[in-house]
């Protein structure tokens, strides 16, 4: 079997996050061809932060750098005015029989997954983690042929081993969730400018004026005030877990963190130029500053974690850097608020 011929219509897409992967591709196989990673993740308001109160992931707190699964797919699909499909099962052989139907009508659609059981992934990458996007764009054989978008190439999954990852248990458990565009109209470059200037000032939002202290930029200040307990509450060898945990969700999930905010400065810089605004592509300055003071943040972590670093004043200091990103983004934020887009 060669996977690595696609079908005539789809093409695979390597992004840094899963779901603004399947956003981009699934939108450039319905024309969609001006559809970038940054563009679907910046209309699609992604970039967040959340300390979930009273959750656990991996025996570690539950820290989200980016928004909730499957919102950067709506949120862009909506603000492009493209009707979506989404259908969750309550049995593997409706998701299975659902599927293949879409298959054998050549729809490339989106599956969420979780990746402890993704057989395709290295082995390191491997953990209870059910939020990963996929799409399936075909058949040949017995294997579904795949494209995730983190991957270098396509590749395929047979029968039970989709369905297995489609069916993971645990927190976000996919229940076969399947999406699609069922429905594209004209996209003019007004409706993108629209959807620009939606997505920031939801982000803004979100990251600003959100209700509770646990979300946006004062859930960065959240967890700094918790690292700062860890070491005398949990002790190092549990403190050193959690700070673990919180490096795995800022680096391995996705783009992480940092990341996340590179690709949001890349969003603004594109989203400057259908804005005719200088002013947009200058505060993506500081949305780069913030990407790289998380990557430092995240060095700092795995000293703790690796137990290079022990001591209380290593647990104040990463708090400390922590305090630094939640200003610069608040800042960052603020800037944007002030714009007035499309005004």
């Amino acid at each position: 079997m060669n996977i690595d011929s696609q079908t005539d219509a789809f093409r695979h897409v390597q992004t840094a996050h899963c779901e603004n992967g399947v956003t981009t591709a699934l939108l450039r196989y319905h024309g969609l061809d001006f559809m970038t990673e940054p563009l679907a993740f910046g209309m699609g308001s992604g970039l967040f932060y959340i300390q979930i109160p009273f959750l656990t992931v991996n025996n570690g707190p539950a820290i989200s750098f980016r928004t909730m699964p499957g919102a950067i797919f709506s949120r862009t699909c909506k603000s492009l005015g493209v009707e979506v499909t989404r259908k969750k099962f309550s049995s593997t052989a409706a998701a299975e029989s659902f599927l293949d139907k879409k298959v054998q009508e050549g729809v490339p659609v989106g599956c969420q997954v979780g990746v402890f059981h993704l057989a395709y992934f290295p082995k390191e990458y491997r953990f209870h983690f059910n939020a990963h996007n996929l799409i399936v764009y075909g058949q040949e054989d017995d294997r579904y042929l795949v494209s995730d978008p983190v991957m270098e190439d396509v590749t395929s999954l047979s029968k039970p081993e989709l369905t297995r990852v489609r069916f993971a248990q645990g927190p976000l458990a996919p229940k076969g969730h399947i999406y699609f565009p069922n429905k594209i109209t004209p996209i003019t470059d007004d409706i993108i400018r629209k959807g620009i200037i939606k997505g920031i000032r939801r982000n803004v939002r979100d990251m600003l004026r959100i209700p509770g202290n646990f979300a946006g930029v004062d859930g960065i200040r959240h967890t700094s005030n918790h690292i700062r307990k860890w070491r005398d509450k949990l002790g190092l060898k549990k403190a050193s877990l959690y700070l673990g945990q919180i490096v795995r969700m800022q680096e391995e999930i996705g783009t992480g963190g940092g990341g996340f905010r590179f690709l949001y400065g890349a969003f603004l810089e594109e989203g400057a130029a259908y804005l005719q605004d200088d002013r947009v592509a200058t505060i993506s300055e500081d949305f780069t500053k913030a990407g790289d003071m998380w990557r430092a943040s995240a060095i700092k972590m795995a000293g703790v974690y690796k137990g290079r670093l022990t001591e209380q004043k290593d647990f104040e200091e990463i708090a400390d850097m922590l305090l630094d990103i939640r200003l610069v983004e608040k800042e960052a934020f603020q800037k944007l608020s002030k714009l007035n887009l499309g005004k």
